[in-house]
C-alpha cells in the first residue's frame, strides 16, 4: 500500500542509470503508482525524461551517490549500469537501505572477474576457458595459454564497448589497448581473456526472482557485433533438454546472487549443452523485443518483482524481433527519420530513445516487429529499421 507520487507516503524508487532500458522502468513503474528518481552522469538522460525528477552525479564518486541517497530517501535502489560505487552501495545496504536485487549482486555482476568466479569456480558451471590480464605481457601469456581465436573484455563495461576477439597473437597489444579504452573504470587495466566458444547460437534467458517463486519468459536468440547486441527475436528455438539445462543454469546463479528482479542470464548452445556466459541483474537489451511479444514486458516483470507483487509468469502472444538503429556520427545536432516508412511495416512499432546525442555505434532506436513465425519477425524489423534514419546537421 503506498499513496500518490510526490505525496508524505509514496513509495520511492531511484534509479542508478537512467538509459533506453530505465526508461521504460520508469514508466512501467509509474503505471503502478510509484514515484521515480532518475540518476546519470549527464543531463537529459532517457529515463531522466519520464521521470518525477532526476539528478546528475558521477555514480562512482561514493560520496556523491552517499549524499544523494540519504538526501532522497529512496525505498529501492536499483542499479542500471556498471559504473557505481558498489561498496557504497553495500555499505548503504548495511544500515538499511534497499537495493536490487542485493548490493552483492550488484557489485559481482558488475565486474566480469566477481561473476565469472563465482559461476565457474563456485557454482561449477559450464564456461568458457578463462584468464585474467594486468599488463599486456601477462595478456599475450594468456593468450599461449588459451590459443587463437580468443576474447578480449575490460572487467567492466557495457553494449560490448571495448570487447574485441583476437584471431593472431599479433592482435594482442591492438585488443588490448581497445578494452582499456572501452572499460567503464578507467583506473582499472585488468581484463578478461576468454577461450572462445564453437556455440550454434546464442541465448538471453529472462529469469524473475519474485514472491512467486522463479519463472522464465521463452528465450531470446539474437545477433551481438562488436560486443554489442542488433538483433533479437523470441522465442528462440530449443530442444526441451537444452532448454531445461538453460533454466538450471540460470536458476543456480540467480539463487546464489538472490533478492528480487528480473536477471538477464546470457548463454551458449553448443552442440555439447549450454555454457553460461554472463548474467545482469536488471532487464536485458536483447529483452526489449518482450515489448512487442509478451503480455508483460521484461519491465513490467522487474518493477512487479521489485515491489514484491505476485509474478505469475510471462505468456509469449506472439513471435517477434527487434533491430537497432545505430548512430554513425558524434553529434548533439541530429534528427531521427524515416519513422513513416518504418511504421508502415506490417505490426511494428518504433522506440527512440531520445538520447541527447550520439556517437559511432550508440543504439539511438529500435524496431519492434510480430509476426506468425520468428522469420517474418525478423525480417519485419531489420526492414523496418532500415528505413529509419539519422539526419546530421553540418554545425557540430
Amino acid at each position: 500500500m503506498w499513496g500518490a507520487p510526490l505525496s508524505v507516503d509514496a513509495k520511492k524508487i531511484m534509479l542508478l542509470g537512467s538509459g533506453e532500458l530505465g526508461k521504460e522502468v520508469v514508466i512501467e513503474a509509474q503505471r503502478l503508482g510509484i514515484e521515480c528518481i532518475a540518476v546519470d552522469r549527464y543531463e537529459g538522460a532517457p529515463a531522466m525524461q519520464v521521470a518525477h525528477r532526476s539528478h546528475v552525479i558521477d555514480m562512482l564518486d561514493a560520496e556523491a551517490l552517499r549524499t544523494l541517497i540519504l538526501s532522497e530517501q529512496p525505498d529501492f535502489i536499483v542499479p542500471e549500469i556498471e559504473a557505481i560505487a558498489t561498496h557504497m552501495l553495500e555499505k548503504l545496504e548495511q544500515e538499511g537501505f534497499r537495493v536490487i536485487p542485493t548490493a552483492t549482486a550488484a557489485r559481482l555482476t558488475m565486474d566480469r572477474e566477481g561473476i565469472r568466479r563465482l559461476a565457474a569456480e563456485k557454482l561449477e558451471l559450464p564456461t568458457a576457458a578463462y584468464r585474467f590480464a594486468n599488463t599486456l605481457d601477462e595478456l599475450k601469456e594468456a593468450v599461449a595459454e588459451l590459443g587463437t581465436p580468443c576474447v578480449i573484455k575490460p572487467l567492466m563495461s557495457s553494449s560490448g564497448k571495448g570487447q574485441s576477439v583476437l584471431k593472431t597473437p599479433e592482435d594482442a597489444e591492438k585488443c588490448w589497448q581497445f578494452a582499456l579504452e572501452g572499460a567503464r573504470a578507467k583506473n582499472n587495466t585488468r581484463i578478461i581473456v576468454e577461450a572462445f566458444v564453437p556455440f550454434e547460437s546464442e541465448i538471453t534467458l529472462l529469469t524473475v526472482r519474485s514472491v512467486s517463486g522463479t519463472s522464465f519468459c521463452p528465450p531470446i536468440g539474437h545477433i551481438q557485433k562488436d560486443g554489442d547486441y542488433v538483433e533479437s527475436w523470441q522465442p528462440h528455438p530449443m530442444d526441451a533438454a537444452k532448454l531445461e539445462q538453460a533454466q538450471k543454469i540460470a536458476k543456480t546463479i540467480t539463487d546464489e546472487l538472490g533478492g528480487y528482479g528480473l536477471f538477464g542470464v546470457e548463454l551458449f548452445l553448443t552442440s555439447d549443452g549450454v555454457v553460461f556466459s554472463e548474467v545482469s541483474p536488471r532487464p536485458h537489451d536483447t529483452g526489449m523485443v518482450t515489448m512487442v511479444t509478451q503480455d508483460l514486458s521484461e519491465f513490467a516483470l522487474h518493477v512487479r518483482a521489485i515491489l514484491g507483487l505476485p509474478v505469475s509468469g510471462a505468456e509469449l502472444l506472439t513471435p517477434g524481433a527487434s533491430a537497432t538503429l545505430k548512430a554513425t556520427r558524434t553529434s548533439k545536432n541530429f534528427k531521427v527519420g524515416g519513422l513513416t516508412e518504418a511504421l508502415s511495416v506490417p505490426r511494428t512499432q518504433v522506440r527512440i530513445f531520445g538520447k541527447p546525442n550520439s556517437s559511432p555505434g550508440r543504439r539511438m532506436a529500435v524496431a519492434l516487429s510480430a509476426a506468425e513465425d520468428v522469420e517474418t519477425a525478423r525480417s519485419r524489423a531489420c526492414e523496418a529499421a532500415g528505413l529509419l534514419k539519422e539526419e546530421y546537421s553540418d554545425d557540430n
